[in-house]
């Protein structure tokens, strides 16, 4: 493991308020133990993102999501304030920043990320889902950026 990451979600499980207010009234011990299983936690969630085919941060005006499956680690701070979102991009996560998407109806009626890896045949109506390339081709056309894309690359 990587010493940078560790110390990273070190630091941000002892930044915690709970775990400061432990802290401050000398139970320490207490603090320790829950600053190491978040440690645990955040450790086991950058390993499904590097692993989950379809595992993807959002970033968007609502805050940061990292979506796991069936699993959604989120904040409603842009990713710049969420270390564990940006250590999963540092990573190799793919980032989707909706950010730029101007045109929110459209954007809300894209079908969802498949948690699979699979898709629907049609991807339209309820309770549709793609895959994370096509999604990707989808809110791209919106205008939204993207890190790490997981799409093949096409030599022109």
């Amino acid at each position: 493991m990587q010493t940078g990451v560790l110390r990273v979600l070190r630091a941000t499980a002892a930044s915690w308020w709970r775990h400061k207010e432990l802290r401050r009234t000398d139970q320490t011990g207490q603090a320790q133990r829950r600053e190491r299983e978040t440690v645990l936690r955040d450790l086991g969630y950058l390993k499904q993102a590097a692993l989950l085919p379809n595992a993807h941060v959002i970033c968007g005006e609502g805050g940061t999501f990292i979506h796991l499956g069936w699993t959604t680690v989120s904040t409603l701070a842009p990713i710049e304030r969420f270390p564990l979102a940006t250590l999963a991009v540092a990573r190799g996560t793919p980032l989707i920043d909706i950010r730029p998407v101007t045109d929110v109806i459209a954007f809300a009626k894209l079908p969802r990320v498949a948690r699979d890896g699979s898709g629907d045949s049609e991807p339209w109506g309820a309770g549709r889902s793609v895959s994370l390339t096509t999604y990707i081709d989808m809110v791209e056309a919106l205008g939204a950026r993207i890190a790490n894309d997981p799409r093949p690359r096409q030599s022109i």
